[in-house]
């Protein structure tokens, strides 16, 4: 059966991420134009991180809620602009060498390499306040009600009780003395991981008004796919090669990080994973058929390779 993605006939799920993902990318170039001077350096470093990589899942997130509600694709995708250019401030910050110290990243050197670590740092920052640049502006939606509670969303996901402060559990974890236990780990990925993907589910019901009971099952969906998701991260660093993740690799049981593989071990772990999948799917139940696209994504990630 083929699903209608934007006006755009896809017959696959990768088909359908491809295709969002060009999208996403060149609403990317658009938003993060170089300017003229001394500040086009910082740019660039912005769009090295930005444009043409990684799967786009919370962008695509972002389209497919929205696409349940008929949120026009210009506004969908300013969202999706929005979350992507978070994430890619959380991924080259990660990168640096006071956090997790990485030299690859999608493939590539990371930012901090391939320009240094100050413009690396200004690039991350500019980003951020990039994308609330962007959730502000009214091509992304007429009420400025509905501008507001995405900034205030999006927001509350990355800040302290979101990103931030599970990013800061997660360097506690390295220094602690016992090891964290499995309700701890689970607090740490959802603040760190699952808030900007629960976001990511749930601003396409922002965007559309949807009804309190849809909104709230995308949210509890996103919850849910976040979780499995970081489960899925943490076996690939266990098990995957370099070349396949397009980074280095292994480096979690290194460092002594926190994870539900290292608590639970590969097998139980993978369990735990598939479990919160047909949790995610069961949120989708009140849900059409137009939603199978979000159905298929929960297996994803846990069956990705990279």
């Amino acid at each position: 059966m083929d699903h209608q993605t934007g006006g755009l006939s896809v017959h696959t799920l990768a088909e359908a991420m491809n295709e969002a993902a060009g999208e996403i990318d060149a609403a990317l170039d658009r938003l993060l134009p170089i300017p003229e001077g001394g500040e086009a350096r910082l740019y660039e470093a912005m769009r090295y991180s930005t444009i043409g990589g990684g799967k786009r899942l919370r962008g695509f997130l972002v389209l497919e809620g929205a696409r349940q509600f008929n949120v026009s694709r210009q506004a969908a995708l300013r969202v999706a602009c929005a979350i992507e250019m978070v994430h890619a401030y959380s991924l080259i910050h990660d990168d640096l060498p006071a956090m997790d110290d990485d030299d690859m990243r999608r493939g590539k050197p990371t930012n901090h390499k391939q320009f240094d670590e100050a413009t690396a740092i200004l690039a991350g920052d500019a980003l951020q306040t990039q994308a609330f640049h962007v959730l502000a502006g009214e091509e992304t939606h007429p009420d400025p009600a509905v501008r507001i509670e995405l900034v205030r969303l999006l927001a509350r996901a990355a800040g302290a009780r979101g990103m931030c402060g599970g990013q800061m559990l997660d360097m506690l974890a390295e220094q602690a003395e016992e090891p964290m236990n499995e309700a701890q780990i689970g607090r740490l990925q959802l603040l760190k991981t699952g808030k900007l993907i629960e976001f990511s589910a749930e601003a396409g019901a922002v965007l559309g008004k949807a009804p309190p009971a849809q909104r709230h099952s995308l949210a509890a969906y996103g919850r849910e796919l976040g979780a499995a998701f970081q489960i899925a991260d943490d076996l690939l660093d266990a098990t995957a090669s370099a070349e396949e993740m397009g980074k280095a690799t292994a480096k979690d049981a290194g460092a002594g990080k926190a994870t539900l593989v290292s608590l639970l071990g590969l097998e139980r772990a993978r369990i735990q994973a598939e479990r919160l999948v047909e949790q995610a799917r069961g949120h989708l139940d009140s849900f059409d058929s137009r939603a199978e696209l979000l159905r298929r994504l929960a297996g994803f990630v846990i069956e990705r390779r990279n």
